[in-house]
């Protein structure tokens, strides 16, 4: 009888996007806004060094055994994630894996306070930011945008259809950050304060790896934040990473 889960769940964030170097740029400076030439977040590319951090965990894909590579793929609609996506699996050879493009794991929304800085929230909209600070992240929601529950929610349906559209499949999935987390979070079934915990004490890289195999009726997590990929090809870590759970 196949087995009633999927055999793997690989959950990948983007490389570093011009985004990403934008709002490092604008917190160093002090700035309120993040200042990005792109008009739409959705259209946002990678930069260099992220389009070198895919390919980089591309090529140690392909050194893995055959048995332990992906053989489905899916992915963010927003340009960083499905790039990503598309250099990675060429690199490793898997050019002939289906990548399926799901909105459901798009960024989470910001709404009224997209590109802003801590700073800018705090100086243009302190009304949000009290909010924020009152609710929690996870449960506020700005104006025109998302909480941490809402992309949740929607995840949920994601994950209810992978596990039952993809059984004994080993699945890639490139994301975002906080996707990544509430991966965590559902799978895992953890807390507001468990998952915030890590939230506080851990960036999740750019291109880090965290990985569930399936063991018995389960999907157990095998490593997080995991960075080695990129270590190995001597491409840059951009955040820093956590230790992997268990050796590769």
């Amino acid at each position: 009888m196949p087995p009633e889960l999927p055999k793997a769940i690989w959950v990948l964030r983007h490389g570093e996007s011009a985004g990403n170097v934008a709002r490092d740029e604008a917190h160093a400076a002090g700035l309120e806004r993040i200042a990005i030439e792109v008009g739409r977040d959705m259209d946002v590319p990678l930069s260099p060094l992220g389009e070198a951090q895919a390919a980089a965990v591309g090529r140690w894909i392909r050194e893995q055994p055959p048995e332990l590579q992906p053989t489905a793929a899916l992915s963010s609609p927003y340009l960083r994630a499905k790039s990503t996506a598309e250099l990675l699996l060429r690199e490793a050879g898997l050019a002939d894996v289906p990548l399926t493009v799901d909105e459901r794991l798009r960024e989470r929304e910001f709404g009224m306070l997209d590109r802003l800085t801590r700073r800018g929230i705090e100086q243009l909209f302190p009304d949000q930011a009290a909010a924020r600070r009152a609710l929690g992240k996870f449960y506020h929601r700005p104006p025109g945008g998302e909480s941490w529950c809402d992309v949740i929610l929607r995840l949920r349906t994601l994950i209810d259809d992978l596990t039952r559209e993809l059984r004994g499949e080993r699945v890639l999935v490139v994301c975002h950050s906080v996707v990544v987390l509430c991966f965590r979070y559902v799978l895992e079934r953890m807390t507001e304060e468990q998952i915030l915990t890590i939230d506080r004490d851990t960036d999740v890289a750019n291109c880090s790896l965290t990985t569930y195999e399936l063991a018995g009726d389960r999907l157990e997590l095998r490593r997080f934040n995991f960075v080695a990929p990129l270590e190995k090809e001597g491409a840059p870590v951009t955040t820093e990473p956590d230790v992997p759970l268990k050796p590769s």
